[in-house]
């Protein structure tokens, strides 16, 4: 993936890639440092090496949740639109619906222009459900 984006194959790249594959759902900052083992990252090399991520197309942020970007592969997501997110309001779990596909949204006023659409719904999960 790093050499295919034309990006050197670090420690960081590497381990960042592995946490958000083997997690299959959008992470916090603070998740993914948790996750990727690696006491040695500080935020900002985390935080750097998403940027990096994100400037290639490789990452995106998938939305906002308690004031903290969420982060996953984009490789499910087009440049206009990803696809929806699902977050249950009992346990807090967030889940990917790759399945599930929404028209693009036209803007009804005058002036505005949609440049990518994201959608994230909240309810309950089969589990709390």
């Amino acid at each position: 993936m790093l050499k295919a984006a034309r990006l050197y194959s670090t420690q960081g790249r590497v381990a960042i890639l592995k946490v958000l594959i083997k997690a299959g759902r959008p992470l916090s900052q603070d998740e993914i440092a948790g996750l990727s083992g690696r006491k040695h990252f500080d935020k900002v090399t985390i935080y750097r090496t998403l940027e990096s991520l994100l400037k290639v197309g490789l990452v995106h942020k998938a939305f906002i949740d308690k004031r903290a970007w969420h982060f996953e592969l984009a490789h499910n997501c087009s440049e206009r639109q990803c696809h929806p997110h699902f977050t249950c309001t009992n346990c807090g779990n967030t889940h990917c619906l790759t399945g599930v596909s929404l028209p693009l949204a036209k803007s009804p006023h005058k002036g505005f222009v949609i440049h990518r659409q994201q959608v994230h719904l909240e309810g309950l999960c089969p589990a709390c459900a």
